[in-house]
Order: C-alpha cells, then sequence, then structure tokens
C-alpha cells in the first residue's frame, strides 16, 4: 500500500509499479471510437510520453498504443495508485502550505486516480509555498509559478477550447490527444462531496415543484416518475423519500441500481413492470413515501404508465422528469429501448452510427409516452440534461409555438422551479471539515442553523424565509439520513447574506478552538452566477444572452483576485461539451482575520455577480435581492434596468 509521503514524491519510476491494466469493479468511461490517423495516434502517444524521460518511454510506449486502441484514450493505468483515495485529515498531507494541504484533502475525495498527472499534481501541492500557484490546463500540471500570499494556489482551466472547435466530434479527438478533458462541474474543480449536493438540490426541487404544480407542501401519496441511478442521478432515490413521495426510478445499469440498493437510497428493486405498477398503486393509496428502482429502461416504464391510462383511465404519475446524461448521448450517456444493456454496449463499440439512429428512435417513443400522460395532467420538467434539447435533435414532439431557442414544450427546472431560487440569491453552498472529524461537522451544522435561525428573527421576506426554514429542516435531518460519503461536508441552499454569516461564524469557531482544522467553503457549479447554460442555468433569461458566457468568466475572475485559494473554469458538464461555461472556488477558513475578510469580500461578489446579471435580464426577484444588497453595502453600485411601459411603441417604431 502506497503511503500520502510516497504520493507526493512524484511519479514512481525506479522501479515501475507493475502494470495491472483495467481495474474490476470500478466504474470505466465508455470505449471511444476517436478515428484518429496514424498521425494522430503518434501524437497522442507523444503526448503522454511528455511525463516520462526516454529510457521509460521506450517500456511504456506499447502498453500506451494498446490503451488507446481499446479505450480511444491513454489512461496510464500502470500508475494507478495502490493507496484508498478518500480524504484524509488535513494534518496527514506533506506540505508547505495548509492551503495546498487542503486542496490535495479535496482532489482525494472526488479525482479519478488512475492518471499520471495525479502523481505529479500531489508533489507540486506538497512543495508549494504560499508564494507560488499550481496552473493546471485541463488535467496536466503546467508547473508552480511565482505568484504572492494573496493569489490563489490554485487556477484550473478544463476544457477551454475555442469556440469554433468546440464541437463533439473535436472533443473526441482531442481527449483522445490528451490535450483536454471535459470540464464537468464540481469533480473537475476539485469540490465534489459525494451524492449528498444533488440530493440537497433534488430535494427542493421536488418540493417546490409539488408547491408550482400540484400547490402541495405535502407530497404524501403524489408518485414521482424519473430515470437514472448514476453517480448524480442516483440522488433521486433519497430526495424522493425525503420529499415524502413515491419515487419510481428506472436504471438500465444494474451495478449502479444495486450500489444504490445497498446504500439504501432504493427501498426496493424489481425488474417486474407488473411489480411496479402495483406497488406504485399501493404506495400511492397509502401515503407510503417509497423509492422503487425498476431495472430497466425507462421508456418501457413510460410506456406502461401511458397503457394504464389508456385501458383504465388511470393517471398513476404526478411529477416526471428525466437524469439520464443525455448530454452526452450517442457515448453511453443514454440506451436506446430497443436493445438490452449489454447489447447496447457492444453496438456503440462497433457500430456508433447504428447505435445513434436507435438513439434517436427510442428519444422520439420516450417523448410520446410522457405527452400522453401530460396531456391528462402530469407535469413534466427537464432536468438540465439536455434531454429536450437532444429529443428536439431527434425530431420528437417537443416544440413550443413562438418560443425562443431555450424554450420546448416543457420548461426545465430553472425556468419554473429553481429559477426563482438563484434570483433571490439562493444556491448550493457547501464546506469540508478538513480534520475528518464527524464533531466537527456537528458543529458547522448547529452554527449554520442559529444564523438561519437569527436570520429569520430580525426579518427576512416570505419567499427568503420559505427557503431557509427548508434549509433548516435539511441540516436538523442530514444525520438521520447518512448523507456523508467520504469527507465531513454538508451543503445548503443559502444567499449572499447566510453564506456571508456562516462563513464568518465558522471561521471565528475555528479561531476559538470549537473547531479542530480550517474548513473548506465551495459551491456547485450549478448556482447563481457560477454557470452559463442557455438550456439549464440560465435557460431563464429571456433578453437574448442566455448563450453568452460573460457571468461565469467574471465569476472565475472575480473570484480570484477577491480571496479564493483556488478557481476553476470548464467547458462542458451537466449539458454537455460545447453547450456550457462553468467555474467554481475553494476557499480555505483558518480562523485568522485575513479568512474572514477574504470570505466576506469573495462570497459576496460570488452571489451577487449572477443576481445583477438576472436583474438586467429583467426578473423581478433579482431586481429587489439586488436593490437590497445596495442598500446593505454601499459600495455596491448595480445598473438598474428600467422596463418599458408602453409596448405599442415597439410596434410603431418598427411599423415606421
Amino acid at each position: 500500500m502506497t503511503s500520502l509521503k510516497e504520493i507526493c514524491r512524484g511519479l514512481p519510476l525506479n522501479p515501475l509499479p507493475e502494470n495491472r491494466g483495467r481495474r474490476k469493479g470500478i466504474p470505466h468511461a465508455p470505449v471511444r471510437t476517436p478515428n484518429l490517423t496514424a498521425q494522430e495516434k503518434k501524437l497522442a502517444l507523444r503526448n503522454a510520453l511528455r511525463y516520462f524521460p526516454p529510457d521509460i518511454q521506450k517500456k511504456l510506449v506499447l502498453e500506451f498504443a494498446e490503451e488507446l486502441r481499446l479505450y480511444g484514450h491513454i489512461y496510464m493505468y500502470r500508475f494507478f495508485p495502490d493507496i484508498e483515495m478518500r480524504a484524509y485529515p488535513i494534518e496527514d498531507y506533506p506540505c508547505k502550505s495548509k492551503s495546498a494541504a487542503a486542496i490535495m484533502l479535496m482532489i482525494m475525495n472526488n479525482l479519478d486516480p488512475s492518471v499520471a498527472q495525479f502523481w505529479l499534481a500531489m508533489q507540486y501541492l506538497s512543495e508549494m509555498t504560499e508564494e507560488q500557484t499550481l496552473v493546471m490546463y485541463s488535467g496536466h500540471p503546467l508547473g508552480l509559478f511565482p505568484s504572492h500570499r494573496y493569489a490563489p494556489r490554485l487556477v484550473i482551466t478544463n476544457g477551454m477550447v475555442i469556440p469554433n472547435y468546440s464541437s463533439r466530434d473535436e472533443y473526441e479527438k482531442m481527449f483522445a490527444l490528451g490535450v483536454t478533458m471535459y470540464g464537468q462541474m464540481t469533480a473537475g474543480s476539485y469540490c465534489y462531496i459525494g451524492p449528498q449536493g444533488i440530493v440537497h438540490g433534488t430535494v427542493l426541487t421536488v418540493l417546490n415543484a409539488g408547491r408550482r404544480y400540484l400547490k402541495a407542501e405535502d407530497l404524501s401519496g403524489k408518485v414521482f416518475v424519473t430515470s437514472g441511478l448514476g453517480g448524480m442521478s442516483g440522488a433521486q432515490a433519497k430526495a424522493a423519500v425525503i420529499a415524502g413521495c413515491v419515487g419510481i426510478i428506472a436504471e438500465v445499469d444494474e451495478a449502479a441500481l444495486m450500489k444504490r440498493y445497498k446504500q439504501g437510497w432504493l427501498m426496493e428493486i424489481s425488474n417486474n413492470l407488473d411489480h411496479c405498477i402495483a406497488r406504485l398503486r399501493d404506495a400511492r393509496k397509502n401515503k407510503i413515501a417509497l423509492s422503487l428502482g425498476y431495472h430497466g429502461n425507462v421508456v418501457d416504464l413510460w410506456e406502461r404508465l401511458a397503457y394504464e391510462l389508456d385501458t383504465t383511465g388511470e393517471l398513476l404519475a404526478d411529477l416526471g422528469s428525466d437524469q439520464t446524461s443525455c448530454h452526452n448521448p450517442f457515448s453511453g450517456g443514454y440506451y436506446p429501448v430497443q436493445l438490452g444493456f449489454e447489447e447496447a454496449k457492444q453496438l456503440l463499440s462497433t457500430n456508433p452510427g447504428k447505435f445513434r439512429t436507435l438513439v434517436q428512435e427510442s428519444l422520439r417513443r420516450h417523448v410520446a409516452a410522457i405527452n400522453r400522460l401530460t396531456d391528462k395532467g402530469m407535469f413534466f420538467w427537464d432536468y438540465g440534461n439536455a434531454f429536450l434539447l437532444e429529443a428536439q435533435r431527434a425530431g420528437a414532439d417537443v416544440e413550443k409555438k413562438g418560443a425562443n431557442k431555450t424554450e420546448f414544450r416543457y420548461p426545465s427546472y430553472v425556468q419554473h422551479i429553481m429559477g426563482d431560487i438563484f434570483s433571490l440569491g439562493f444556491g448550493p453552498f457547501r464546506w469540508v471539515c478538513t480534520s475528518g472529524d464527524p464533531q466537527d461537522l456537528a458543529t458547522t451544522d448547529s452554527i449554520a442553523m442559529s444564523v438561519l435561525e437569527d436570520s429569520i428573527r430580525r426579518g427576512v421576506s416570505t419567499s427568503v424565509k420559505q427557503q431557509y426554514n427548508d434549509n433548516i429542516r435539511w441540516i436538523r435531518e442530514a444525520g438521520r439520513h447518512s448523507l456523508v460519503v467520504g469527507s465531513q461536508a454538508r451543503i445548503l441552499y443559502s444567499d449572499q447574506r447566510g453564506r456571508v454569516s456562516i462563513a464568518i461564524a465558522i471561521n471565528r469557531a475555528i479561531a476559538e478552538g470549537r473547531i479542530k482544522a480550517p474548513v473548506v467553503l465551495s459551491r456547485d457549479h450549478h448556482d447563481v452566477s457560477g454557470t452559463d447554460s442557455p438550456y439549464r442555468e440560465t435557460s431563464n433569461i429571456y433578453d437574448g444572452s442566455a448563450f453568452c458566457a460573460d457571468m461565469a468568466v467574471q465569476n472565475f475572475v472575480g473570484d480570484a483576485f477577491r480571496g479564493a485559494t483556488w478557481v476553476a473554469l470548464h467547458n462542458g458538464g451537466g449539458v454537455g461539451w460545447g453547450e456550457v461555461i462553468n467555474g467554481g472556488f475553494g476557499l480555505v477558513l483558518d480562523g485568522s482575520t485575513e479568512a474572514e475578510e477574504r470570505a466576506k469580500m469573495m462570497l459576496s461578489w460570488d452571489v451577487s455577480n449572477g443576481v445583477a446579471r438576472r436583474c438586467w435580464s429583467g426578473n423581478d426577484y433579482a431586481y429587489e435581492t439586488i436593490c437590497q444588497a445596495m442598500k446593505d453595502n454601499a459600495a455596491l453600485k448595480v445598473t438598474l434596468p428600467q422596463k418599458v411601459v408602453d409596448e405599442n411603441i415597439l410596434e410603431q417604431a418598427l411599423k415606421s
């Protein structure tokens, strides 16, 4: 077993570790078919060998060529570290900078260790001082560069490609060459905390969907139908039970299904649709909170629900969505209903063109079944996975007459459910206790609840109060639901005032010794300001700027010079390559006065940037929120939009 000290010494070259190939029992990306030319294959090998001295290159070149041939990418499996990948207590990391140690902790909490770049990044971080910055180019550690103690210790860019070349085909080629990587969201910025984050976001989405569509605060007896039990989508099962409804979730991959079942997030599993329908009816009638995993294709599930409607007149689903990885539908993100899972995977690698055709046929059937149910009163939303976008491209009936490019027959969850919450400044704020001690997490939970309860006592709007209460309830119940995976972390949705106040209170608790070690603050990229994504985070921006990425880029830059410990900017994540620009940050609280000042300045900007943008686009909630922020801070001055009161002047101007 390799130690942390050995990991931080850099690449193990003398002797080389044994090549044990692709490990079993670990999820892997689908086999890719980048269609490289002979010259491009040489270039991919040359790029991979750059990390190694000439005498080592001769030993590695054949296995790298074999990986490229078999998997469409050089993963360097020989260098898979023989260490348990988890967040170790911060004191265990060899370092010259506590900020660097915090970054190492976060990397080990969420990154795949199966690449040589991991060893180099860990070595650089262990050697880094407070006057150096590590630069990461799409997973490649470019090196340590001189900076200053107030600069970020780490700057990450992932998938930054010239716009005209940001296509899926170009991505496959560049990824195979080893020169770029898919941006992802929080994992790509070393801030993933396991499924807790998406569980919380899904709980809030389902609760607020019930409020909007069903006019219900109590979701007992209501049925939510969806698909996906993977790394992110797996949260739907747990969220359904926490929200109190009946959740039926389809999943084609038995391994993913069984993982959630063994984890306790799925209460029941079945591969029999008759059984699923019977359990649904029983739980619905008796108002039992249930998460039932259907091992099969979600299209079969939707078509069965449509059949029940046609034959019995009974609408069995109240709410519906989809969390297949439809942002990547032709590379294993969506499996066609016409084939079994293993058969579909085989076709994907042998005949990707035929696979693509079947996926699009499946999407058309998928939408047709949903349409039959919504015509009778079910409510469906797009979960930001590009489902409706890909369905539209496949020719499915999702058009909305007279709509702009970001609107479809059904809304995205941002447009109808979470968008106004973002405009209030609320988003997925999170922290990690680097001591690894559950007691420290319990202390931070208590601090956060006290801060939110105090804010309510001092007076907030009805909308803000509702969100605070939802999050106080979330924290109180979090321990009962066993949501901590890996690091001792917590997430909650909070606005600017709440985030800053919680950060200050936690920092002071560290200074007083009530919390034993530094705490890392972060957020999901799926937030108020962090992401420009016209089919998800900014789908409720209607002034024509939904396809502009100024907000995410400005956020990345602004966080960097306002005190973030590290910053990241990505292409791709959530809705697919070329469809989104998103960014994130990490901020280490160490109990110092300097850390408190950084938190005040950076967190205020990190929220107000997005609220101001939404205000300028015409959102009334954002207008009220930013006006209140300007009252609270005289240094904040935002350009406010003037409304066109008389629409007739527009018509008259065009006629003239």
